[in-house]
C-alpha cells in the first residue's frame, strides 16, 4: 500500500478541506456552531480516514475508513446543498465545490474497487 500522501485522492481532499474553510467562512455568524461547523468536520474526515485507514495496514480495516470517507462525502455534498438553498454558497462556489466532492466520491469508489 503507498504512503496515504501519495494518494491522489488525499491530496485533493486535502485541496478540498482548505476550498470548504475559504468558502464558509462568509457563512452568517449564527451558523458557527451550525452548518459552518458540520460542513467543515465532515469535510476534514474525508482525508482524515483515508490517511487513518491505510496506515492501519489491514485491508479490511482500510476498506473500512474509507467506506467512512465515501460516506462523509456524502454528508458533505448535502450539506454543500443546504447551503446553497439557504443562499450561504454563491452558485459558482457551490458548483465547484459540488463537482469536487464528487470527484472525489468517485476516486474514493475506485480505490474500494481496486482493493476488494
Amino acid at each position: 500500500m503507498a504512503n496515504f500522501k501519495e494518494l491522489l485522492v488525499w491530496q485533493k481532499s486535502i485541496d478540498f478541506v482548505t476550498e470548504i474553510y475559504k468558502a464558509t467562512y462568509t457563512f452568517p455568524k449564527d451558523e458557527t456552531f451550525g452548518l459552518q461547523s458540520q460542513i467543515r468536520r465532515a469535510s476534514v474526515s474525508i482525508p482524515s480516514n483515508i490517511a487513518e485507514g491505510n496506515s492501519r495496514r489491514s485491508k479490511p480495516d482500510y476498506l473500512q475508513f474509507l467506506k467512512i470517507a465515501r460516506g462523509s462525502c456524502a454528508e458533505v455534498e448535502t450539506q454543500l446543498i443546504i447551503s446553497r438553498n439557504l443562499n450561504f454558497l454563491n452558485p459558482e462556489i457551490y458548483l465547484k465545490l459540488n463537482q469536487d466532492i464528487i470527484e472525489i466520491s468517485k476516486m474514493l469508489n475506485g480505490l474500494i474497487n481496486s482493493l476488494k
